[in-house]
């Protein structure tokens, strides 16, 4: 297997507003495995990034994992938001990830 990034997110859990991420399950991508999950918050998730982190989402489907989408930050407005696109709308989005 080949390493997709440093870390994988399996989960998302929104705050009330349902605009920004509280906090996600992160897996380390060990190349040949992937590691137990662990929840992080949101703006640990943002600071690794900001410092070279990488970040992919990644789904399990029949017991094997998959990468979904590379992770960044977008500033909108002078807001950042975590995202697996670039598109202008004011929210997090890590796209097909199951909540918890």
């Amino acid at each position: 297997m080949t390493k997709w990034a440093d870390y994988g997110i399996s989960a998302v859990k929104f705050r009330d507003d349902n605009v920004y991420i509280l906090s996600v399950k992160v897996h380390e991508d060990k190349g040949e495995s992937i590691g137990n999950a662990f929840e992080v918050r949101r703006e640990d998730i943002v600071s690794s990034i900001k410092s070279g982190k990488t970040f992919c989402t990644i789904l399990r489907k029949d017991n094997k994992w998959s990468k979904g989408e590379d992770v960044g930050i977008v500033a909108i407005n002078n807001k950042e938001f975590i995202r697996t696109d670039k598109n202008q709308t004011e929210r997090d989005n890590l796209s097909e990830l199951p909540e918890f």
